[in-house]
């Protein structure tokens, strides 16, 4: 395993994300006939240390900031959209975990420092109280990395007599408590193994509970509070997480077609080479404007977490939500970058042996997440800028 005792700079960290790139293109094509990541790149993973970006520094992780995440894993994403994806996931739920008490993080990486933890948020577990925690049950579809992760991290309702949801959150459990329906069949992103969680009667302990309405406030359970990273504001943080792969696929798709642009000719035009059209041209430019622009809002998104946690402030509706729709905003600028680049590059894009297809379909998944839908977040942030009553409490 490679060596944590210090943290690596951004520089180190990308390194490692570029040296990814050569296995991670060789096995994408098999992650995708597999629907999960492959042995050796799961041990690649493990060996560069790049799941442990958000996991604390006194387990041996290297609790960076979140702009230095999105850097490192929009690279990764420029070798595998779905190891980028898995990665992310991983990522996210080491943060959420460091967001526990103590006592938890030790149940997850006190005697394995290297553990990963996959998930869902959505509260959707069956619970029933008993002494020290509860018993829950219930299904969890989505949770990306689950077959290689040791925890899970997933979303639960706390009921009473009447059947009235009186608390909600985040439980932790073992995944050698639980068991792994295998859902996961899309158009893209299939190697990200996100398959359904399943839990039958599991035992929570209190400890291993982090409610949301104080979290979506900010005010979490660790008791180390001099950690910056774990000042982040929850629901940005964990919508960020989403488009990171999107960067890196979107630039994958532009490396490829300039790459190509003196290789191909146009059919049934005057054009030996692609490069010579000025219509290609305008497309590659435009498409690249996109791409950039994706990653400036994605990037300001971080730098305004990163910033609000160094001052130990919590962003206000208003910046919460404009946050959102960075991130909205870059996944649609990745898609539509990526549509125009297959129009650039021609129909054989879509070939089945063209990596073309697989950027292109592995974008179109990974940007359709409904949390980044559009016009949805428009109108979170219109709401949020005029003062009305929003439509959602996940801002």
């Amino acid at each position: 395993m490679t060596d944590v005792a210090t943290t690596p700079d951004l520089d180190e960290l990308l390194t490692r994300a570029r040296g990814l790139r050569p296995l991670l293109e060789r096995r994408a094509a098999e992650t995708e006939t597999l629907r999960q990541l492959p042995p050796d790149v799961v041990e690649a993973l493990r060996e560069s240390g790049l799941c442990r970006l958000f996991e604390p520094k006194r387990f041996g992780g290297y609790e960076t900031s979140v702009r230095t995440y999105l850097e490192v894993v929009a690279e990764v994403g420029r070798g595998c959209g779905s190891t980028a994806w898995v990665a992310s996931l991983i990522n996210v739920c080491a943060w959420l975990a460091s967001l526990f008490p103590d006592r938890a993080q030790q149940d997850v990486w006190g005697t394995n420092p290297d553990a990963w933890i996959a998930g869902s948020l959505n509260p959707i577990g069956a619970t029933t109280p008993v002494d020290g925690g509860w018993r829950v049950s219930g299904r969890w579809p989505w949770a990306s990395g689950c077959l290689h992760a040791q925890w899970a991290a997933c979303g639960i309702n706390m009921k009473n007599a009447e059947g009235q949801i009186v608390n909600a959150g985040l439980s932790l459990m073992p995944m050698s408590e639980l068991t792994v329906d295998d859902t996961w069949h899309m158009a893209g992103m299939r190697g990200t193994g996100s398959n359904t969680i399943v839990a039958d009667n599991v035992l929570v302990p209190a400890h291993r509970f982090l409610p949301y309405p104080s979290a979506l406030g900010g005010t979490y359970a660790t008791e180390h509070t001099d950690e910056v990273l774990y000042r982040v504001a929850f629901v940005p943080v964990t919508i960020l997480i989403l488009v990171s792969s999107q960067l890196g696929v979107a630039r994958a798709a532009l490396d490829y077609v300039i790459a190509n642009a003196g290789k191909r000719g146009i059919t049934h035009t005057r054009f030996a080479k692609q490069y010579e059209s000025t219509g290609f041209q305008i497309l590659v430019a435009e498409a690249a404007a996109k791409i950039e622009t994706a990653h400036l809002h994605a990037f300001r998104c971080a730098d305004d977490l990163d910033r609000f946690a160094r001052s130990r402030s919590y962003p206000d509706v208003t910046a919460r939500a404009r946050m959102r729709l960075d991130v909205s905003l870059a996944a649609k600028q990745c898609r539509e970058a990526v549509d125009m680049l297959v129009s650039a590059h021609g129909t054989s894009s879509l070939a089945d042996a063209s990596p073309m297809q697989r950027l292109w379909r592995d974008n179109h998944v990974a940007s359709h997440h409904a949390i980044t839908e559009w016009q949805i977040n428009l109108e979170i942030y219109g709401k949020a800028l005029l003062g009305q009553e929003n439509i959602t409490h996940l801002i």
